[in-house]
């Protein structure tokens, strides 16, 4: 599906975009980093031992519900909205509780797991084993961030050691979309349905590169223009598709030209990015190209909102993803419980904030906040109507991806 566009598109968007820099890759880092990378992978990732094969077992996993949703108790529907994280040696007891007594529908692997695909496998079917009741029979949507280099969560016997995106991008398009497969499966194996992967950020130059602290500092852009960006995004995207993995194009609309990290910074603006700037071409060809999900930013777009960070902006995730650019998949947030970019507002606010902006999937790492964010989601619900209605459209859609996966 994505391949039988990939052709077409990087014709288009070439033609459109004026070469900044040619791809490189930015020697290794030697210092310490002033800013870490988001989706909450702060530290490097100690080396572990890998597996030219791949385990083909999956864990089972309930079939997905085809009940009308409306029909579901609030705090159940509600559920579907959230996806909170583990780490991924064992399932944590404060996850396990946000499934059972929270009914959140969904869960990410997150930090560093070293050890390997089978013991992975293990911590996703007890992650499983406590859905069906509390979530309405719905199985988990299980996610992880599988980019590569300091951003891979799942690493040890069975999953491959992937190179930094940099690489990636210096790689020929058919090169990165087979060993994108090859990932995939490992993933799929592991029991993962969702990789928060790729970045389609474009970073303008390498000079740039080290002060564009969330993506070009730590070497995650496949390239330095928009068409080398799309070039490689959707061929890693592509892989993911074939190997039977939801990828996730991220930051919304782009982290590229920024420098500070959302995650370890507050008050991060971009003050370049335009409704018709041709650095959302990687976004825009990725929709074309039919992505499932898309990963907002939570920095501030001082050229489309200035008065609200991307993941609570309706002009942005309304206006600028679902009208302008024709996005109606899944649109997920970055973290909204650990960074510093949206701590000026409570947790509750957050979880309301984003779901009345558009978006479908609030993403929080910190279990700890699933019982005061889906409370404020379900009260808000109670007494706004258009609210519930908003919540009913965006758990339609998670389900409909679960749906979607399940049937591959």
């Amino acid at each position: 599906m994505i391949r039988s566009l990939l052709t077409c598109r990087i014709a288009l968007t070439a033609s459109v975009v004026v070469v900044l820099a040619g791809c490189s890759d930015p020697a290794p880092r030697t210092s310490a980093p002033t800013s870490a990378p988001t989706e909450s992978t702060a530290s490097p990732s100690p080396s572990a031992p890998t597996s030219s094969s791949t385990p083909t077992a999956r864990p089972s996993e309930p079939a997905v519900a085809g009940a009308d949703l409306t029909a579901l108790e609030l705090p159940v529907l509600v559920g579907q909205v959230f996806m909170t994280a583990t780490e991924p040696a064992a399932a944590q007891p404060e996850t396990l509780d946000a499934i059972t007594d929270h009914h959140v529908g969904n869960v990410m692997l997150r930090g560093r797991g070293t050890e390997g695909v089978k013991a992975t496998a293990e911590v996703v079917r007890t992650l499983r084993h406590a859905a069906g009741d509390p979530t309405g029979g719905l199985p988990l949507l299980v996610a992880t961030d599988q980019e590569g280099g300091l951003v891979q969560v799942l690493r040890g016997r069975g999953f491959s050691e992937i190179p930094r995106t940099t690489v990636q991008g210096g790689w020929s398009v058919a090169t990165l979309r087979a060993r994108a497969t090859t990932w995939a499966r490992e993933l799929r194996a592991a029991g993962v349905d969702l990789n928060l992967a790729p970045v389609l950020d474009t970073v303008p130059d390498a000079a740039f590169a080290e002060r564009n602290a969330p993506i070009g500092y730590f070497d995650r852009q496949f390239g330095f223009t928009p068409a080398d960006v799309t070039r490689h995004g959707l061929a890693f995207l592509d892989g993911m598709e074939a190997g039977g993995i939801i990828g996730t194009v991220k930051h919304f609309p782009g982290l590229g030209r920024v420098t500070a990290n959302p995650d370890t910074s507050s008050d991060v603006h971009d003050t370049q990015t335009t409704a018709t700037d041709e650095y959302l071409a990687p976004f825009e060809a990725a929709i074309a190209a039919d992505a499932e999900v898309v990963m907002m930013s939570t920095a501030t777009y001082d050229k489309l909102d200035p008065d609200e960070s991307a993941a609570f902006s309706r002009p942005i995730v309304t206006g600028l993803l679902r009208e302008r650019l024709g996005f109606d998949g899944v649109v997920i947030s970055d973290d909204l419980s650990a960074a510093k970019q949206v701590a000026d507002r409570s947790p509750q606010r957050r979880a309301v904030d984003f779901l009345r902006a558009g978006g479908d999937l609030v993403l929080a790492i910190d279990p700890d906040h699933m019982a005061a964010m889906t409370s404020a989601v379900v009260t808000e619900a109670e007494k706004d109507p258009a609210f519930r209605a908003r919540v009913e459209e965006a758990a339609t859609r998670v389900v409909a991806l679960k749906r979607s996966h399940a049937s591959r």
